[in-house]
């Protein structure tokens, strides 16, 4: 069974940080990419970044880059999202996922985690 299970959302003002954590437990990640995605009220669920497991290769959407960083903790078996500069519009519920190939198509992804509201608030 493969676990996701994300932590760090909060409530956070406009121009501020915030660190978003992502745990993979249950099968070896070493081949998989970790990808945040994100879902704000009424709106389709959307890419924000992703990496890999074994080449260190990053993925930004154009909305969030240069603002987010995506990194992982081999040793953790942990991805992170560090958020900073925070905008109203990046208020919603973003969720770690995992897929064999890199994609930014939600159904590429084969395991997700529950989500972790993040709120900025103007």
């Amino acid at each position: 069974q493969v676990q996701l299970v994300e932590s760090g959302g909060g409530l956070v003002q406009a121009g501020g940080s915030l660190r978003l954590s992502c745990a993979a437990s249950g099968r070896t990640f070493s081949s998989y990419v970790l990808g945040w995605f994100r879902q704000a009220p009424g709106k389709e669920r959307e890419f924000v970044a992703a990496i890999t497991w074994n080449i260190y290769s990053t993925y930004y959407a154009d909305s969030v880059k240069d603002r987010f960083t995506i990194s992982r903790d081999n040793a953790k078996n942990t991805v992170y999202l560090q958020m900073n500069r925070l905008r109203p519009e990046d208020t919603a519920v973003y969720y770690c996922a995992a897929t064999t190939f890199y994609s930014r198509n939600i159904r590429e992804y084969d395991y997700w985690g529950q989500g972790t509201q993040v709120t900025v608030s103007s």
